[in-house]
C-alpha cells in the first residue's frame, strides 16, 4: 500500500514523495499499518467545475479521494492525476502551495484526516 506526499521544500517549493505504507501480518484480521495518532475526520464534496488556483493546505491531512478524478499541479510544474481510491499527504501548508482541478466534470468526495 502507498499514498502520495505533498510538501514544501527547504525553498518553499511544494513537491511529491511516493510512500510506501508497510503492513505487518496480524492473522485473521489482515495486514496492518503502524498507528497514526489524527485530530479528527472531515468528509467532503466538491462540484463539478471545482478548480482551486495556487493554494496551500489548511492543515497536516490525509486525504482519501473516495470517487471522481483530480490534477495537482506542484509550484515546480509536475503534475500528477489520482482518482478513488488514492490517498495523499498534503503537508504544504506553508510555502508556495499546489493547484488542484477536478478532470471528470462530476461531484467528487473525500475524506480528510487531520494530523
Amino acid at each position: 500500500m502507498h499514498y502520495t506526499r505533498i510538501y514544501s521544500d527547504l525553498h518553499g517549493d511544494s513537491r511529491f514523495e511516493d510512500v510506501e505504507i508497510s503492513l505487518s501480518d496480524k492473522g485473521l484480521v489482515g495486514k496492518l499499518s503502524e498507528i497514526h495518532p489524527a485530530k479528527c475526520v472531515q468528509f467532503r464534496e466538491n462540484k463539478a467545475d471545482y478548480h482551486w488556483d495556487f493554494h496551500t493546505a489548511p492543515d497536516r491531512q490525509f486525504v482519501i479521494l473516495l470517487d471522481g478524478e483530480i490534477e495537482i499541479t506542484t509550484s515546480l510544474g509536475e503534475v500528477r492525476n489520482f482518482k478513488g481510491g488514492d490517498i495523499l499527504l498534503v503537508e504544504d501548508v506553508s510555502g508556495k502551495g499546489h493547484k488542484t482541478r477536478n478532470i471528470k466534470q462530476q461531484l467528487r468526495r473525500s475524506i480528510f484526516i487531520k494530523l
